[in-house]
């Protein structure tokens, strides 16, 4: 499974949570860190990648235009990087059903700090 953090996810998750997800990317190492919204989405489209973000241009996106990609929605506001380390570990068995399911195109991860 491919993620792709947006560039209000910090870089250094990656190196958190490769243990987890080992083909995760942010869009800093991939060269797409200062791309419209609509540009990382046909990137991630393109490349079969899932977005990870706290934007919610990006469901938007996935209302009108379908999927793939699909789109993790982080709705925990701006956290720290071990924050959201914390919720992606404990979130993990769900986001990977999520990607399992064909037929779903966000997962809506609400998580209180």
């Amino acid at each position: 499974m491919r993620l792709l953090f947006d560039q209000n996810i910090s870089h250094r998750l990656v190196k958190q949570i490769i243990d987890l997800f080992p083909e995760a990317k942010q869009v800093r190492e991939l060269g797409i860190e200062n791309f419209s919204d609509r540009s990382i989405w046909e990137f991630a489209k393109e490349k079969e990648y899932i977005i990870v973000t706290f934007d919610g241009d990006f469901y938007d996106f996935s209302l009108v235009y379908g999927h793939p990609p699909k789109i993790v929605w982080l709705r925990c506001l701006n956290q720290t990087t071990k924050n959201i380390e914390v919720v992606l570990r404990k979130y993990h068995s769900k986001i990977m059903d999520f990607y399992l399911d064909k037929d779903l195109a966000c997962l809506e991860i609400i998580q209180k700090f």
